[in-house]
């Protein structure tokens, strides 16, 4: 599973770095910019220089169909209001997106007091991946709330439990030798999830809701750009309605419109037919999948969280480049 990850990890850090060096490559005779080379632009340099050549041309070839559509609809990258006016370009540090900012490449103009941000995946649609354990409370991340004694008294000793298996067994003790464990641990910790989420959201839901999209969709407004093998999508998450402005007079050529946050919950609950996912529905067109599972074949005293949207508002802005590279 390590080397999965690890190599997951390359090619996402590939393409930021093919990504940054196509805003640079195609903005340097436009504006005056500058490439923060910091340790994040240093690793994806690194990832990028250890994969094949093959890779490294599509890579470049995918990010450059992207750029040139952000310059189309962000007049604001190209287009400075004096020699002082600095574009500035950097590859975030990934503890960002802990408290919520998902963005990975970011351009930025002081002067100007604006920024955009790019999400950068590769073959992924995911939004976010968290955890759940006996001590880690969710719902202050996700809901700006706190979790109760009661969901901490409910999930502890199963937490607890795995960690003592765990110790026993000298980290040995793999989860399929624990029998059914979907239905023992996992169908448990969910129902106690789905109990908790629903106390925390009777207590304040246009709040609650707005910002358990904020979290795992994304705190700052960005743009995520998914690589395919032949293609790539580009989605305009504005939510805050700080994409897309124009420049003086200079009009995007293209519409995102500002996507609307969603007001209230409509339902969560376990997937149909399933005891390792939920789905939480709500307005304004948000829908999104929670599938738990073990991060590792062997067993840990914590959960990890694949989380999915499945829905989302009409508003939000799509647009799929097709590329040919024959």
């Amino acid at each position: 599973m390590a080397t999965l990850d690890s190599k997951q990890m390359v090619m996402g850090k590939s393409f930021e770095y093919a990504l940054i060096t196509q805003f640079e490559e195609k903005l340097k005779k436009l504006t005056k910019l500058e490439v923060i080379k910091n340790s994040s632009f240093r690793v994806a340099k690194t990832c990028f220089d250890s994969i094949t050549s093959l890779e490294q041309s599509q890579y470049l070839l995918t990010a450059s169909f992207a750029v040139n559509f952000l310059m189309d609809i962000e007049p604001r990258l190209s287009n400075g209001i004096s020699k002082d006016d600095i574009l500035q370009l950097e590859i975030l540090p990934d503890f960002f997106g802990i408290d919520g900012d998902v963005r990975d490449v970011l351009a930025l103009r002081l002067l100007q007091k604006w920024e955009i941000g790019v999400s950068a995946k590769n073959n992924h649609q995911a939004v976010k991946h968290s955890r759940l354990s006996g001590s880690i409370d969710f719902c202050e991340k996700w809901l700006g709330s706190k979790a109760s004694v009661e969901y901490f008294k409910t999930v502890r000793p199963i937490f607890d439990n795995l960690a003592k298996i765990k110790k026993e067994s000298n980290s040995q003790k793999k989860w399929s030798d624990l029998g059914n464990y979907h239905n023992t641990i996992y169908v448990p910790v969910l129902k106690a999830f789905i109990k908790e989420m629903k106390k925390n959201y009777k207590k304040d839901p246009a709040k609650m809701s707005a910002h358990l999209i904020s979290y795992l969709v994304g705190n700052k407004d960005f743009y995520k750009v998914i690589k395919s093998n032949n293609g790539v999508e580009i989605h305009a998450y504005n939510l805050n309605g700080t994409l897309n402005l124009p420049f003086e007079k200079i009009l995007p050529k293209y519409k995102t419109p500002k996507v609307p946050l969603p007001t209230k919950i409509l339902s969560i609950s376990f997937k149909k037919g399933s005891n390792t996912t939920v789905i939480i529905k709500m307005n304004n067109g948000w829908s999104l999948s929670f599938r738990i599972h073990n991060a590792s074949s062997r067993v840990e005293p914590s959960l990890k969280f694949d989380i999915n949207l499945l829905e989302s508002p009409k508003e939000l802005f799509k647009n799929t480049l097709n590329i040919n590279q024959n």
